[in-house]
């Protein structure tokens, strides 16, 4: 079915009054990606997929206990053949200079990857005040550093509704979050990709709501995670938000009604084909034995977004 019509099923079948609303704001809500009618991907990696391994904060005493740095991580991707990479900022140094940064992007282009994107753990939920600032201020740093090294869209959380608040406030603080660190990410010539990451986004009617709210702008899309719609039907659910898509990630594993099954990689990548989606599929590896399984799924997926 082609996007345009899936998206118009979706909206009548499963939507309901998040869709009607869309309809009604049609000029302001943020739109899918205009594509040209032809799915095309490329692979990725996600540093998350050596969580275990990788340290957290660079302080001397994480390096030396930790069994990988970001190099290896890079050299992992070349030895496999990736096309691109994705630095969590989670494993970046405490203090992330510019020479850091100029380091990321001449390793990584030297060895033949695209800086695929990034990705930040952001909570655009909490109230005004202190917290909420650093939180804002912690996304536009990293548009900065994504511009600088060259990566062009960043995964953005919504983030959960706090303790003693509701559904609605907390959609709308983090629609504002969204739309303020639009605008700084406009100027930068960075993407925001929102995820499906559980909290306000456990559900494709949760991510239309928000993605009904925010404001019409290019650099706005959706991170479609294969893995974290925890829902009877996962893929149903992926189908929905798949024509916003401007990152796309993969696990092996999906949870459907609170119990892990196998991911159905080529359903998942029929998903997006189906979409038009164009851009990075980002392999996110959260099992154990990551060095002796991510190059069988690497290339289990590069012949199913190939053929």
């Amino acid at each position: 079915m082609h996007a345009t019509n899936r998206r118009d099923f979706f909206k009548a079948s499963i939507l309901g009054t998040a869709a009607a609303t869309l309809a009604a704001n049609e000029v302001s809500a943020a739109s899918p990606p205009k594509r040209n009618g032809h799915s095309h991907m490329k692979l990725s990696l996600a540093g998350y997929s050596f969580n275990r391994f990788l340290p957290k904060s660079w302080t001397s005493e994480t390096i030396k206990d930790a069994e990988m740095t970001y190099d290896d991580f890079f050299h992992f991707c070349a030895e496999h053949n990736f096309d691109g990479c994705e630095p969590t900022a989670y494993y970046f140094p405490k203090e992330v200079t510019n020479d850091y940064l100029m380091h990321v992007k001449q390793l990584s282009f030297r060895l033949g990857l695209d800086i695929s994107g990034t990705a930040i753990g952001n909570d655009f939920c909490l109230p005004e005040g202190e917290k909420r600032d650093a939180q804002l201020k912690m996304c536009r740093d990293w548009i900065d550093r994504a511009a600088t090294m060259g990566a062009p869209v960043i995964r953005i959380f919504a983030g959960k509704v706090p303790k003693g608040d509701n559904e609605q406030a907390a959609i709308e603080r983090c629609v504002a979050g969204i739309n303020e660190c639009l605008e700084y990410a406009a100027t930068k010539g960075v993407f925001l990709a929102l995820e499906n990451h559980g909290g306000i986004t456990s559900t494709p009617a949760q991510m239309m709501r928000i993605i009904d709210a925010v404001k019409d702008s290019p650099w706005f899309g959706v991170n479609l995670d294969g893995g974290n719609f925890r829902t009877d039907d996962p893929y149903r659910d992926l189908a929905v938000i798949a024509p916003y898509a401007v990152n796309a990630q993969v696990k092996v594993q999906v949870t459907r009604d609170g119990k892990k099954e196998h991911a159905d990689l080529g359903r998942v990548v029929k998903i997006l084909k189906d979409a038009d989606y164009r851009g990075y599929v980002v392999l996110e590896y959260e099992e154990r034995e990551p060095h002796k399984e991510i190059p069988m799924y690497a290339k289990k997926l590069r012949d199913l977004i190939h053929g």
